[in-house]
């Protein structure tokens, strides 16, 4: 959507939300036109109410489903995709919360669009301008920076791995690990082959650009998006298995719940060994049955 906002958001990491993975129902971003719809005979509600309740119950049987609600100046066309990872029923769950969101967050927008960690919901009024498929909307760029030879060269193998996974998939959805970098990419799921795969090579380039040396990246385009995270010490194989509740919220996240993780190990084992030599120390001596 062309007044659909471009952010570059930077990972801010808590001890309580770190992990391999993000809540599938979590906001990533909304894009909301500035243009109000004007209903005085509330057709336009009731269309827009029609094509939201279609599409969620659509939503427990397929993970990609476009449908158009009423006629003439009340119409809208809409749809919703689902992550080619998730079970069909975290799909369903996905796709319950857009239009609580959208209605929140857009209010009477005359086009929304409203995407989840594992699913998103666009709609507009019929007649409304389309951007181009290749339209950036959002952008994620990871605060980390890759020092060292070799990281570009890899980067370029993964993200060109996306353009041959999605058109040979069948399905628009590829990820996999290529040298020591995660990939995720996805398509709309009524664009043809090619321009799956030229659209996923366009977010591949513009990832490069707009998060240069970011070890990880998530790049949104109008009919398209695709995810990266580089792991210097190989792709963790939980990241390389797609579960059902998996998310690819901000991938950072992963990375840093590495290295927090080791560090904590660490911190343990200090704290073990630093017990064991007080004790050695205080042989002999009564023990302490207090409490705490």
């Amino acid at each position: 959507m062309g007044s659909s906002c471009i952010l570059s958001i930077l990972l801010l990491t808590s001890f309580i939300n770190l992990g391999f993975s993000a809540d599938y129902t979590s906001l990533v971003y909304k894009g909301c036109a500035d243009q109000k719809f004007q209903d005085p005979t509330g057709d336009y509600s009731k269309s827009l109410e029609n094509l939201l309740d279609t599409l969620t119950s659509r939503s427990s049987s397929t993970k990609f489903y476009k449908a158009t609600s009423g006629q003439g100046q009340s119409a809208i066309i809409g749809l919703f995709q689902c992550r080619g990872d998730l079970s069909s029923n975290d799909c369903n769950n996905c796709v319950k919360k857009t239009p609580d969101v959208s209605r929140r967050l857009c209010g009477n927008a005359i086009a929304v669009r409203v995407q989840l960690g594992g699913c998103y919901l666009r709609y507009e009024a019929s007649g409304f301008r389309q951007v181009n498929a290749t339209e950036l909307l959002f952008k994620i760029c990871g605060s980390t920076q890759a020092s060292g030879s070799g990281f570009q060269d890899r980067l370029d193998a993964a993200l060109g791995e996306i353009a041959k996974g999605v058109g040979s998939s069948g399905n628009g959805f590829y990820t996999g690990g290529y040298q020591s970098v995660y990939v995720l990419g996805q398509c709309e799921g009524d664009l043809a082959s090619g321009g799956c795969a030229d659209c996923v090579k366009a977010a591949s380039q513009r990832a490069k650009s707009e998060c240069p040396a970011s070890i990880s990246a998530q790049i949104y385009l109008q009919q398209c998006y695709i995810s990266y995270t580089y792991y210097p010490n190989g792709v963790p194989p939980r990241s390389l298995s797609s579960s059902g509740s998996g998310g690819t919220g901000p991938n950072t996240q992963k990375t840093v719940a590495i290295v927090l993780g080791g560090i904590v190990g660490v911190g343990l084992v200090i704290a073990v060994l630093s017990v064991m030599r007080s004790g050695l120390k205080k042989k002999g001596r009564p023990k302490d049955t207090g409490g705490y």
